[in-house]
């Protein structure tokens, strides 16, 4: 209840420029007047009873990871200078790093502070540092007034676009030839992941888009991209599920729009009407039932197309080679920048674990915060670690690991997701039984990333449209809640 009441009142806008420093008595007066105040019931959800030895993966990307424990987080503040270039040192060469269950002095564990400065590298393109390059879906109120001597040079727009487009082309070659990962591309309006063969239950190269549009949808097939909408075929199957147990509802469903998913089109009514009103004939019903026009169903079909849009469900795979075609399509996609407004002229971000061509190293930012908290009229210490920026899939389990030795196995964390990007966790892929994990994964361990970090990363999605919320470990075993 200590660390829950306290979580409550560090959710608060992060001021990067604020030293960390213990906050007395007389500063936490009434936590629970605070925390009625900020009204955030749902930052410290329940957790579910069964405790594992590993979180199932999360590939949404957070923007916040606040950690609490009731050991100090002492061992994460002032890296010296060779500390935090050993650890750059290490990400570039991805050092392998294995510590003990429990590292007794964690402050004076070299080994573990070079780590911890390891897990907090990423790699980004553009680069602009007066800009804030993620999250990029919302955020014109954030950047509106900032310098972008781009949104006026078409020239200048030309050269940035250029320069993209290779790294772009950069971070698809090392996925193909898996020594990357995966990686993200985030526009302004939608995001894109790339995940290498191997990752996440698939034993081809996959790339999900979300949100999508008609119009991007249609754009997409006209250039050739075979594409499927995984949730929209989920939910015909479970239709066709239940229509088996009540005709009525299926007959009912029957004049509603078709939704056929096939070779990436979209859920539309079956354009051959004899054929899907042929086992109304079989019931003698066919002359009591009026099979609507042409033009009702293309009005049907558009009316539900555009009720996907912008929504999870509009989530759009593409797998395989198809993969290429995206490739070539987001570079001449004119749709990927904006027009208008303060993110005008300015490309994608690209996000990587790794590093790439025209990629820049950047660091997630931490800070170690000491309060104390008031219980039955008394005191308590509480720690906490902060960490902010745009936290990839890696990270987050290179820093729980850390946290597993370093707080003796026993601490809590909220996350906070960048939420249009908590769909990638659906199960995408069916083949995921059938995966060939010899030839799908055989030079995966070449991607950079630690081989536990990795196994999980393989696994199929299990959280849904969903993402892991809170995280608690005790006796080093973990609960979680999404």
């Amino acid at each position: 209840c200590i660390l829950r009441s306290f979580f409550l009142q560090l959710l608060e806008p992060v001021c990067e420029d604020k030293p960390a420093r213990r906050a007395e008595p007389s500063e936490r007066t009434d936590i629970l007047a605070l925390t009625d105040d900020l009204n955030l019931p749902a930052a410290v959800p329940e957790v579910p009873s069964s405790p594992r030895h590993e979180f199932p993966a999360d590939w949404s990307i957070k923007t916040r990871l606040l950690f609490m424990s009731s050991q100090p987080f002492t061992w994460a503040e002032h890296l010296k200078a060779q500390e935090e270039a050993q650890g750059f040192a290490q990400h570039c060469r991805a050092t392998e790093t294995n510590l003990p269950q429990s590292v007794q002095e964690p402050k004076l564990s070299t080994e573990l502070r070079c780590a911890f400065q390891q897990s907090l590298v990423y790699w980004l393109h553009p680069s602009l540092p007066w800009l804030q390059l993620f999250p990029r879906i919302g955020v014109d109120r954030k950047i509106a007034g900032k310098a972008s001597p781009w949104s006026q040079d078409e020239a200048l727009q030309q050269v940035l676009m250029s320069d993209w487009s290779v790294s772009f082309t950069s971070l698809y070659n090392l996925l193909k030839a898996k020594l990357c990962p995966y990686f993200y591309i985030c526009t302004y309006q939608f995001t894109v992941l790339f995940r290498a063969a191997g990752l996440a239950g698939s034993d081809v190269m996959t790339a999900v888009i979300s949100p999508t549009t008609r119009g991007l949808r249609e754009a997409m097939r006209n250039e050739g991209i075979e594409f499927c909408l995984p949730l929209v075929e989920e939910r015909r199957t479970r239709k066709q599920k239940n229509s088996e147990v009540n005709l009525e509802t299926e007959a009912a469903n029957s004049l509603e729009a078709g939704n056929s998913t096939e070779n990436g089109e979209e859920p539309a009514p079956s354009d051959d009407d004899d054929e899907s009103f042929s086992w109304l004939e079989e019931m003698g019903v066919q002359d009591k039932l009026k099979k609507p026009d042409a033009i009702s169903i293309k009005l049907r079909k558009e009316k539900h197309e555009v009720q996907m849009d912008h929504k999870p469900e509009s989530l759009a795979l593409v797998k395989g080679t198809n993969t290429f075609t995206l490739l070539n399509f987001l570079i001449n996609c004119k749709s990927l920048v904006a027009v208008a407004g303060p993110q005008a002229g300015l490309p994608p971000t690209l996000l990587s674990p790794v590093a790439f061509r025209g990629g820049t190293m950047q660091t997630l930012k931490a800070r170690s915060i000491n309060a104390k908290a008031r219980v039955h009229s008394a005191y308590e210490d509480i720690f906490s670690l902060e960490i902010v920026g745009p936290v990839m899939p890696h990270s987050l389990h290179s820093l729980t690991t850390l946290l597993k030795s370093a707080q003796r196995g026993a601490f809590s964390a909220v996350l906070y997701t960048h939420e249009p990007t908590a769909v990638f966790n659906t199960n995408l892929d069916n083949a995921c039984p059938a995966l060939n994990k010899e030839t799908a994964c055989k030079d995966l361990p070449a991607c950079g990333l630690h081989p536990k970090a990795l196994d999980q990363l393989r696994e199929c999605p299990t959280l849904g449209k969903s993402s892991i919320r809170f995280l608690e470990m005790k006796d080093y075993a973990y609960t979680w809640k999404s």
